[in-house]
């Protein structure tokens, strides 16, 4: 069971990155996926969520309006387009699979994270 998360870097303010996260097809079938982020010096918050069919999507409101999350079951790959980036969107992005299928801001609902991927905003 594996998440590989990819995508981050040094970005713009402003800038548009999308972030990819690539699981086993047994990890992501019938599961939900989410995305978190840890901030330096911060705890881990959630971000965004799908549901395991891609018809239920939840975000954090520091990224409604600007974040998009998607899924691709056939590619085994969730997805995580941000938008309009700002400096205090700095963080490790984990993508994570829930242990249902139903999208969750819960972390304790999440029992396979990836390595995490790091994205920077410069202003």
């Amino acid at each position: 069971v594996q998440l590989q998360a990819s995508g981050g870097g040094l970005v713009q303010a402003g800038g548009s990155p999308r972030l990819s996260c690539a699981a086993s097809r047994r990890t992501s079938s019938n599961n939900a996926m989410g995305w978190f982020r840890q901030a330096p010096g911060k705890e881990r918050e959630f971000v965004a969520a799908i549901s395991w069919s891609g018809s239920v999507t939840i975000y954090a409101d520091s990224v409604k309006g600007r974040f998009t999350i998607s899924r691709d079951n056939a590619k085994a790959t969730v997805y995580l387009r941000m938008n309009s980036l700002k400096p205090e969107d700095t963080a490790i992005y984990y993508c994570a699979a829930g242990r249902y299928s139903g999208a969750s801001e819960n972390v304790k609902t999440y029992n396979y994270w990836g390595q995490g991927t790091l994205v920077t905003v410069s202003s």
